[in-house]
């Protein structure tokens, strides 16, 4: 399925959709850190953690039991969530799970989130994956014209365990421990983490987040 057109007038939504979000304070990495240190983690049990919290007729973004949950319900729409910190180098980590809705959908991570500008790597309930830019009001693909298909990706219901890395120039994705792509782009050079979740043509996407971590890569 071609999804190219798809992602990138959805993803222009995605600030419209958002627009109540804080912006991105200032909490910068510490640079002596070593490899594999824990720079922020969260599981979300805590409901002052920093995430966004919002609640519209479009959808819904909260903490909810043990986990984040991100409810979309317009279509071609996305939403994304924050802690509000401020990174350059950075290696995500999550699980997370469709509650319902369709398969067709977006699950993913960001980084490098500048309030403007961010890169983000994507998965759908339905077996695709992309790593892409948003910048100058419109969301790109990197190193491939639409989204991919790959079999590490869970379908359904399935948990998938996340990683993206944001390491220099050089943007790696790994999902439930397979490396699915890898591309370099050096526009943006450090910003916040976070959560992303959309619709294509249908409504109702409900996603949960959980054991969220950001290391040094």
């Amino acid at each position: 399925m071609n999804r190219l057109f798809i992602l990138f007038s959805t993803l222009i939504v995605l600030s419209l959709a958002c627009s109540t979000t804080a912006p991105v304070t200032s909490a910068p990495q510490d640079q002596t850190a070593l490899s594999g240190s824990v720079l922020f983690q969260d599981d979300f049990t805590r409901p002052i953690s920093g995430w966004d919290r919002f609640t519209a007729a479009e959808g819904t973004m909260d903490y909810d039991a043990t986990g984040y949950r991100m409810l979309v319900n317009s279509l071609n729409t996305n939403f994304w969530s924050t802690p509000h910190k401020n990174f350059a180098d950075v290696r995500m980590e999550v699980d997370a799970g469709k509650l319902g809705g369709p398969d067709e959908n977006r699950i993913g991570l960001v980084c490098r989130f500048t309030g403007d500008d961010y890169y983000f790597f994507l998965i759908s309930s339905d077996g695709f994956y992309g790593i892409g830019i948003y910048t100058g009001g419109q969301g790109v693909l990197l190193g491939q014209s639409e989204m991919q298909v790959n079999n590490s990706i869970k379908i359904g219901l399935a948990v998938n365990h996340l990683r993206a890395d944001c390491a220099g120039n050089t943007l790696t994705f790994y999902v439930n421990g397979f490396q699915v792509a890898t591309v370099q782009d050096d526009r943006l050079k450090s910003g916040d983490v976070g959560l992303l979740a959309g619709t294509f043509t249908q409504p109702g996407v409900d996603v949960i987040f959980d054991n969220f971590v950001a290391l040094k890569p």
